[in-house]
């Protein structure tokens, strides 16, 4: 029986083999001198105080690579149940081969296991080692990388660590019993990759954010936490704060709201994204003449007690985060492999 799986296994097997040492092999190739050039940039930076200019040059010089990658981590889960979930048991059930085989002293359970077990295991060894490669290979582009493309970052996170491992076993076990219960294999395909995306859309948007309290905090406004101010050269209004997706003292976590706090502790808010804030723009720091420019406005505003009020969840939960995930989808794979074993042997013939 093992011996069958693994003949119709060996051809996408080796496929993915394939791809999988060219990828590694252009990340082992790449990544050591990647570390090195980001090692000498930051112990330059340090010394003249533009790291923020030159996080910004090396990033955009790899960003294309990184967006690469990071894609082939968050397809290959879907593809693992598209191609290899959906169609194990469809395609048997398609040509009655099944009945063949258990008519041959092998129980439905077994025959079962051995299709789940070794195509399962090589699906998420696969989607394991790609994730932990990439994740090794991206380090310094993570470290450098802007608000909305860092490591706590939901299309960023689960291209990260261990989490691709928990969504291929999913996948896959999704795929599966899909197949089981369509029966078809084009639609079961189908009905799988829109499942599996709904799931993965709804992990980040609904249940990540609450996999740990997420913390509150006030800030003072400055250039870490404020992308732009507007100043009306009428000289009415106030100038206009444009906070960012971002918390000071707190690189790269994942801030899930950001607002603009007047004086009095209220919530500020602008339709246009931008908050006004109440300050003369006709005379001192904040007038479109002023010599001091922005930065003596800012200080001015913050002076008067306007503060950003920020939800996050920091970057030193990111690895409690991958565990706890990859154990709610790992649960999920238990529940859908149970599943699967039920209903071939109480519904299935």
């Amino acid at each position: 029986m093992i011996w069958l799986t693994w003949r119709q296994l060996r051809g996408s097997a080796a496929m993915m083999a394939t791809v999988l040492v060219i990828l590694t092999a252009v990340l082992a190739l790449t990544g050591p001198d990647l570390a090195s050039r980001y090692s000498a940039g930051i112990a330059q930076c340090v010394q003249d105080n533009s790291c923020n200019r030159f996080y910004d040059r090396f990033f955009g010089g790899y960003d294309t690579p990184f967006m690469a990658v990071s894609l082939v981590v968050l397809l290959l889960p879907a593809l693992v149940g598209l191609f290899w979930g959906a169609p194990l048991i469809t395609r048997e059930l398609e040509a009655g081969t099944h009945l063949l085989v258990w008519n041959q002293s092998i129980t439905r359970g077994r025959w079962l296991a051995v299709k789940l077990g070794l195509t399962g295991l090589v699906a998420t060894a696969a989607a394991c080692l790609c994730g932990l490669a990439v994740t090794w290979w991206s380090d310094p582009l993570d470290k450098s990388a802007p608000d909305g493309l860092a490591l706590m970052a939901p299309l960023v996170f689960g291209a990260r660590g261990i989490a691709p491992l928990g969504y291929a076993a999913f996948a896959f076990l999704l795929g599966v019993t899909v197949g089981m219960l369509v029966r078809r294999t084009l639609p079961a395909m189908a009905l799988t990759l829109a499942v599996f995306a709904a799931i993965q859309l709804a992990m980040p948007l609904l249940v990540r954010p609450h996999l740990m309290p997420p913390v509150t905090s006030t800030f003072e406004l400055g250039q870490a936490n404020v992308e732009g101010m507007g100043i009306s050269r009428e000289g009415g209004g106030g100038p206009r704060i444009h906070l960012r997706s971002a918390v000071p003292g707190h690189a790269g976590a994942w801030v899930l709201s950001s607002n603009l706090l007047d004086p009095s502790g209220r919530t500020i808010s602008g339709s246009d994204g931008g908050a006004a804030v109440q300050v003369s723009t006709t005379s001192g720091p904040c007038a479109p003449s002023g010599p001091q420019g922005s930065d003596a406005c800012m200080a001015e505003i913050s002076r008067l007690g306007y503060r950003q009020q920020a939800t996050y969840q920091p970057l030193d939960r990111f690895w409690p985060f991958q565990w706890i995930e990859t154990g709610i989808y790992a649960l999920l794979t238990l529940g859908l492999t149970w599943f699967c074993f039920w209903w071939i042997r109480r519904r299935l013939s």
